[in-house]
């Protein structure tokens, strides 16, 4: 992406911000959770995106409908939220909660901060944006992966399950869950069958002993 671009957004950015932050009064304090939420997704990821950038990529899956989909994830799941904190323009669509309701919110963003950073961690080089596999590429099922076989997802799950929470408004709080089980119905089924082909009976023998989104008991 060019520097002009680059640095626009990141003006754009920092001003959205600044205007959450000044009319958290307006959106209840749950907005300021929310922010910090989306700041700190953004700060566990880079890193991995930095250290994978160099991949070199064997096979690409549904390329341009993921693109689509991961595009609908961003809009719900941060475009819509931050420009409604920012200016209240969805204002019509607010509801209103306990103040101590945000607080089930925040107890949940700790376990599905940690899960998303250890997935991250725990797939290393193995893992991307789109479903993609690189060059000696392997099936991970150490750490968080040893019983589940998407933990990744199910961070991500808990993260948009909270945002109504903390975003007070029927369409910028719950876009983000809409469209991120949009994402999963599609890409899960795709995904695994990707990795039956690469990996065949081990991939097959991994699933009977782990659960997709939990542990099997």
């Amino acid at each position: 992406m060019p520097l002009f671009l680059r640095l626009l957004g990141g003006i754009i950015a920092c001003t959205a911000i600044g205007a959450v932050l000044l009319r958290w009064q307006v959106n209840g304090w749950g907005s300021i959770a929310w922010l910090l939420c989306a700041v700190l997704v953004t700060v566990i990821r880079q890193p991995y995106a930095k250290r994978t950038a160099g991949n070199t990529i064997t096979e690409t899956h549904a390329a341009s409908t993921e693109k689509l989909l991961l595009g609908l994830v961003m809009i719900g799941g941060t475009f819509l939220p931050l420009l409604h904190l920012a200016t209240g323009v969805l204002a019509s669509a607010n509801y209103t909660l306990p103040t101590w309701a945000p607080l089930i919110g925040v107890a949940a963003l700790v376990p599905g901060l940690w899960l998303f950073w250890r997935s991250h961690d725990d797939l290393g080089r193995n893992w991307s944006v789109t479903t993609q596999i690189r060059e000696d590429h392997s099936l991970t099922s150490q750490g968080v992966y040893e019983r589940v076989r998407h933990p990744m997802y199910t961070a991500i799950w808990i993260l948009c399950a909270v945002q109504p929470l903390f975003v007070h408004n029927g369409i910028a709080g719950f876009s983000g869950l809409v469209a991120f089980a949009l994402l999963y119905f599609v890409r899960v089924p795709y995904e695994e069958a990707m990795m039956r082909e690469r990996f065949g009976s081990a991939y097959e023998a991994y699933c009977a002993r782990t659960g997709r989104l939990f542990p099997k008991f």
